[in-house]
Order: C-alpha cells, then structure tokens, then sequence
C-alpha cells in the first residue's frame, strides 16, 4: 500500500503507477506487472471525501470562533483549501487502494496468466 500510495508500481517500487493524474497504466514499465486488474472505482473519491472533511470542519468551527471573518472570506478560503486537499490526497488514496488489491490479490491480482496450447 505504501508503494501504491507513492505512485509506484505495487511489485517493485520502480516503474508509474499512474500513467496520467488518476489512470492507472496497464502494465508496470520497470517489471511488467499487470495493473489493469484493479478495481479501485469510488472508494478512493468516497475516503478522500471523508478525511478532507473531517480535516476541515474542527479548523472551520475553531476558525470561526478565533477570528470570526466574513462569510464570503471562509467560503473561498476553504473552498480553496478542500480543493487542493482533495487533489493532493485522491492520488495518494487510489495508489494504496490498488497496492492493497494487489498486497490481497484481488480482482485477478496473482492469477497464473492464460496459456494457449
């Protein structure tokens, strides 16, 4: 999980995990492992959704309560904050969801490829 989470390849640690910002390339470039098994689908955008608010809302209550700004000054001050937030963090939590199906060997992870007689 701590390789898929750095953008690197589950097997060797080497090769792009990702081959644009959240597509997962087919295959390792370094060792040739397959990646297009995964089956990551909503449950990094559903993690990244809790931690960021659950990141946000404490600073927003404890914020509010220290300064007390503007409505429109908390809006775009935090908007933006979610914002790059979740940027940062779904690639990282997609990266571990696909290290952590290949750690398990799930969805085809490990399986013996198919050979034609």
């Amino acid at each position: 999980m701590l390789r898929g989470s750095r953008g690197r390849c589950p097997a060797c640690g080497e090769g792009k995990l990702f081959r644009s910002f959240l597509k997962v390339a087919d295959h390792c470039p370094s060792c040739g492992e397959a990646l297009h098994h995964q089956r990551a689908d909503d449950g990094p955008a559903y993690l990244t959704i809790l931690l960021v608010s659950h990141l946000g809302a404490p600073i927003l209550l404890a914020s509010y309560v220290a300064w007390r700004p503007s409505a429109m000054t908390m809006i775009w001050t935090f908007s933006l904050g979610a914002v790059i937030l979740s940027l940062l963090l779904l690639p990282r939590i997609k990266g571990a969801f696909v290290g952590l199906q290949w750690a398990r060997r799930m969805h085809g992870f490990g399986a013996r490829p198919v050979t034609s007689a």
